[in-house]
């Protein structure tokens, strides 16, 4: 992250003899990313973090994903996955490849403890309320919030609303924030389309006392469950600029342009080989004979998925599109609007639509969840011609 935060109690120095109040010391745990050369945490136990008990190896969730082809574009209707469970272990795999994987998860019971030691966590609430309960504390989530939690947080899901509907991404390696909207000091710069005061993050410690507790871990080579000797939730205070984040689809600030800007002025975090983009209401291009909806476009590096949260898809209206839509556009295929629809745009005043955006820089496969749930004539809606 790029600015400091603490929370709780901490002790003058770092690294120094923190006295606990019945006897002993805090056990500090040092969280840091790259080798320890990058954005790093504090974290001051009451017990070991380190005291396991049992562990027991894990089913894996094998993909098998399979690569596009024929090579098409794709739209798939997330509503259709199959709902039910918590935010961890009843995520359904859409589509993925060796950076990311995209997940879609429908829920309504807490999740067990859990932790990704393979990569950042991205999930965006599509609908309902949740709170993350984790070693730095609670976060509460709303509809519109994205959620960062940093690889090996230690954290649960638990919902505040009857249904939870998420897209979940899971990366191998850090996000944070596109490199050009910070100073060589980390600070957001003016022209950034948010800023420090839009991120929330835990303020106080969540203690909790229980002994013998289950926590599923995700490492390179599958899937662990350890019990430990004591609730993880057992931090006195932590400090640093690694921790978990929210930040509002709805906070995000639209670049607009006379005429009308690629994606990138749309991106929200990046990550390795990949980046994630907002799209929010707006006002269209403004120049006369501006042409407000998207151009053809072959974005020759990347498959594109657009994930479709609310409002009016003007450009892509005729092609069955959709709250909870996924689309896939992959490299390779020329995408653009719907026939008709830029003749349709001239005059409106601006767009109402929301949407996650993910650019992979490698070829992404399709997993079994999202092949049920494919829309097979969509394809062809820009010929309008169906099967």
């Amino acid at each position: 992250m790029p600015y400091y935060r603490r929370a709780g109690e901490l002790p003058r120095k770092r690294h120094s003899r923190f006295p606990q109040p019945g006897g002993g010391l805090y056990a500090e745990e040092l969280m840091g990313e790259e080798g320890f050369s990058s954005a790093s945490a504090l974290l001051y136990h009451r017990h070991s973090p380190s005291a396991i008990v049992a562990a027991e190896e894990v089913a894996g969730d094998d993909d098998c994903m399979q690569p596009n082809r024929p090579l098409l574009p794709r739209h798939f209707r997330t509503h259709q996955v199959g709902a039910g469970g918590d935010l961890v272990t009843s995520r359904q795999l859409l589509v993925g490849n060796d950076d990311l994987r995209a997940h879609y998860a429908v829920a309504g019971a807490p999740s067990p403890l859990y932790r990704n030691a393979v990569g950042d966590e991205v999930v965006f609430v599509e609908e309902g309320s949740a709170v993350i309960e984790s070693v730095f504390g609670t976060l509460e989530l709303r509809q519109g919030d994205y959620a960062v939690v940093p690889m090996s947080t230690t954290h649960r899901y638990v919902p505040h609303s009857a249904t939870v509907r998420a897209l979940v991404l899971e990366a191998r390696g850090h996000v944070h924030p596109p490199r050009r909207y910070l100073s060589d000091e980390g600070q957001f710069l003016e022209h950034a389309p948010y800023s420090e005061r839009d991120l929330r993050a835990p303020t106080e410690p969540l203690l909790v006392e229980e002994e013998g507790v289950d926590v599923l871990v995700r490492h390179r080579n599958g899937l662990t469950r350890y019990v430990y000797a004591h609730h993880p939730f057992d931090v006195v205070g932590w400090d640093g600029c690694l921790y978990p984040y929210a930040l509002s689809i709805h906070d995000f600030e639209p670049i607009v342009k006379r005429f009308h800007a690629p994606p990138p002025v749309h991106q929200t975090f990046e990550g390795p080989n990949f980046v994630v983009c907002s799209f929010c209401p707006r006002p269209f291009d403004f120049d006369p004979d501006a042409v407000p909806v998207p151009y053809h476009h072959a974005n020759v590096d990347s498959d594109e998925v657009l994930f479709y949260v609310g409002g009016d898809f003007m450009s892509r209206r005729g092609a069955g599109i959709e709250r909870g839509s996924m689309t896939l556009h992959p490299a390779g295929f020329v995408h653009g609007p719907q026939p008709g629809s830029a003749e349709a745009a001239i005059g409106a005043a601006g767009t109402d639509e929301v949407a996650v955006m993910v650019d992979t820089f490698r070829p992404l496969r399709i997993a079994a969840a999202a092949r049920a749930a494919e829309d097979a004539g969509y394809a062809w809606t820009w010929s309008r011609r169906s099967t």
